[in-house]
């Protein structure tokens, strides 16, 4: 046989049975395993990252809101279609939610119903978020312009409420101001 060539004619590293010397002289060997430790230390961190307590550094997603009963201008005007609206008379009578928007949105059909001598405008709904087991997630708030005649109901189908927490399976809206029309 040649010196460099197999059975096959093809090359190889021996030549009259030693192999030939490299030329590298091991560097490789260290850059790899030096690569493999950088890439193990990251997948370490990323880890140990993704299973901490998230920081309490965003209180304002995890309190509940304290809700007003009804509110009043604070410079009253000479008209009466500026007034409050008492929510005593006005409820949601039935409601459900589903997920929007690659389920990042909340989605609320309800109905509203004014049993008020007088028409209603500005309804606010605040929806209460909360996870399966019951405890507190979040809360998302809503006006909804449209007028609720007298001693009658309104549904509102699918009404965009805002983002919601992945762990959300529960909601309840309630009402908390309403205007006079």
């Amino acid at each position: 046989m040649n010196a460099g060539l197999d059975r096959n004619g093809m090359g190889s590293f021996v030549e009259n049975g030693e192999n030939l010397p490299r030329s590298d002289s091991g560097t490789g060997v260290w850059f790899k395993r030096g690569l493999l430790w950088l890439l193990a230390v990251i997948i370490i961190g990323f880890a140990v990252w993704m299973l901490m307590p998230p920081s309490e550094g965003n209180v304002a997603q995890t309190e509940p809101v304290k809700l007003a009963l009804a509110t009043v201008d604070p410079a009253p005007s000479a008209t009466a279609a500026a007034e409050a609206a008492g929510l005593d008379r006005l409820k949601i009578s039935s409601q459900t939610w589903r997920r929007g928007g690659l389920g990042a949105k909340a989605l609320v059909t309800f109905t509203v119903r004014n049993d008020n001598d007088y028409a209603v405008k500005d309804v606010e709904i605040v929806c209460a978020f909360a996870r399966r087991d019951g405890s507190h997630l979040t809360d998302r708030s809503r006006v909804l312009a449209d007028i609720v005649s007298m001693k009658s109901r309104k549904t509102y189908a699918r009404v965009p409420v805002g983002f919601v927490n992945v762990n959300a399976d529960q909601a309840k809206c309630s009402l908390v101001t309403a205007r006079r029309v």
